[in-house]
């Protein structure tokens, strides 16, 4: 799968989440959801780190949090581009393979 189709099944995805609990996906909605994933990756980050309270979750629990919350970040960025129009793939290759 490339970043387009990824892409477009996440925002199937997004929509069908969308609509299920009434969220108003507005000009702001998914930079800000970037921002609240970013911070549930800094906590399971923490926790696998062992800098933060543990609780009952076994190291295998820990380890899937901390990609479940990569996975969100990841697909919240590819979200949020596509919602401003950024072509990502060309994003990236203008940005960072130019170091190449």
């Amino acid at each position: 799968m490339d970043l387009k189709e990824i892409t477009a099944n996440l925002s199937k995805i997004s929509d069908i989440y969308a609509e299920k609990f009434n969220i108003n996906r507005d000009n702001d909605w998914f930079v800000l959801k970037i921002q609240e994933e970013l911070g549930e990756l800094t906590a399971a980050h923490l926790k696998l780190s062992k800098r933060a309270r543990l609780g009952d979750a076994t190291q295998t629990e820990l380890e899937k949090n901390l990609r479940d919350e990569i996975a969100d970040v990841i697909a919240l960025t590819l979200l949020y581009a596509k919602d401003k129009n950024v072509d990502v793939e060309l994003a990236i290759k203008e940005k960072w393979f130019k170091y190449l």
